[in-house]
């Protein structure tokens, strides 16, 4: 349980200052090497067609998924960035054996998460290779995905439910969108980047508050698109901030700008980056407890999972800000995300915590899953903040 009070505060500080006098160039350099140790080791441990999600609560063992769920790209991702900085051979190879595992989930019309499933994945994977045969998957992908979209709501819906007269969209799908537009670029259809577009600017629409922090899910009216309701499905109420869905917004609109050159997106992206670095509950240290408005603060859990998600989104906010000082903010920011999780405080040692990187993150506090355990996502976008950093500070050089 992360609550840097008392005598452990002090432990963490100290380490925190060793980490920020240290030069994020070998702090990087370190974790990677860190990073590829405890994945060859899990890749050790993953049993054949399974991915890693978690910790066990009882047992304190390893937790496995199978392909189906929105967590599985995340581990071949992981291995395949590793890989793109490591150049070891056993971290594709090990990539490539869970592809072949998830590759039919392209097929998978029951999900709005084949963005986080499969361009996680094979959108690395194709990145990296340029190997056709993922461009094939990514794009089946796609077409699965816009199976979800209704013209009405204009947006990808997210979960089916019995009850056919609502329309669930939660603010994580923001992030599936990635998928859509790179299927626009990869085969000429329009259709795809539409729906992409239809999608945020919805959700732009009716997810946030007038400060923009973001409500988790909105329930649309299917035969009419209106909103019925709003609502949480993992923070602490409907009207509080969940921490990983602030995350996703600033994340989920800066790719929008990226994608699409619109303006709003960039302001949208901006707005939600002061909601988070000017909030009054944001620790120091820059790691967020799971939900902005828990009562509790600062007696309840951090989040390094919405940690990791907020720093790899800022380095890239960093080089569209055109006011200097902000740009330099958002990146200052990054930095100091990625020092406070290179700690022991929250990255674990080598051998330990089931080969995962990162310790300390929040899955579903409502749900009583992954409390105050590692989760699979918290490590790609730590890995990806870092390569995204090193990426940045080598094109400034």
């Amino acid at each position: 349980m992360v609550l840097l009070t008392g005598a452990p505060g002090m432990i963490a500080y100290a380490q925190q200052k060793s980490a920020t006098n240290e030069s994020i160039a070998v702090l990087i350099s370190r974790d990677i090497d860190t990073a590829a140790t405890q994945y060859k080791y899990l890749a050790s441990i993953v049993p054949g067609g399974k991915f890693p999600r978690t910790i066990d609560n009882a047992s304190g063992r390893l937790m496995t998924t199978g392909p189906g769920d929105w967590v599985a790209g995340f581990y071949p991702g992981t291995l395949l960035y590793l890989y793109s900085q490591t150049g070891d051979s056993t971290l594709l190879r090990e990539a490539e054996k869970r592809l072949s595992s998830l590759e039919k989930e392209q097929f998978n019309k029951s999900t709005h998460d084949l963005g986080f499933m499969m361009y996680c994945s094979f959108g690395n994977a194709y990145q990296l290779t340029g190997n056709a045969h993922y461009r094939e998957v990514l794009i089946k992908s796609a077409k699965s995905l816009l199976t979800r979209f209704n013209e009405k709501v204009g947006c990808i819906k997210s979960w089916d439910r019995p009850d056919t007269s609502i329309y669930l969209v939660c603010i994580d799908n923001m992030m599936n969108l990635e998928l859509l537009c790179w299927a626009t670029k990869a085969t000429g259809d329009s259709a795809f980047y539409r729906a992409a577009v239809s999608h945020a600017d919805k959700t732009l629409r009716n997810h946030f508050r007038p400060d923009y922090s973001s409500y988790h899910i909105v329930v649309y009216d299917p035969l009419t698109g209106g909103v019925k309701k709003k609502q949480t499905g993992q923070g602490f109420a409907d009207e509080s901030a969940w921490a990983r869905g602030q995350s996703w917004g600033l994340y989920g609109y800066t790719m929008m700008y990226r994608e699409t050159g619109d303006k709003k997106y960039l302001e949208q992206a901006r707005h939600i980056a002061n909601f988070i670095l000017n909030n009054t509950n944001l620790p120091a240290d820059k790691i967020p407890y799971w939900d902005y408005d828990h009562p509790n603060i600062p007696n309840t859990l951090r989040d390094a999972s919405s940690a990791a998600i907020m720093a790899s989104a800022l380095v890239e906010l960093s080089k569209y800000e055109p006011v200097r000082k902000k740009a330099k903010q958002y990146l200052e920011t990054a930095k100091k995300i990625i020092q406070s999780l290179s700690t022991s405080q929250y990255m674990a040692s080598p051998g330990t915590n089931e080969g995962f990187l990162l310790k300390h993150s929040v899955g579903s506090m409502i749900n009583k899953e992954e409390i105050d355990k590692p989760v699979t996502y918290a490590d790609y976008y730590f890995i990806e903040a870092m390569v995204r950093y090193k990426q940045l500070n080598k094109k400034s050089k």
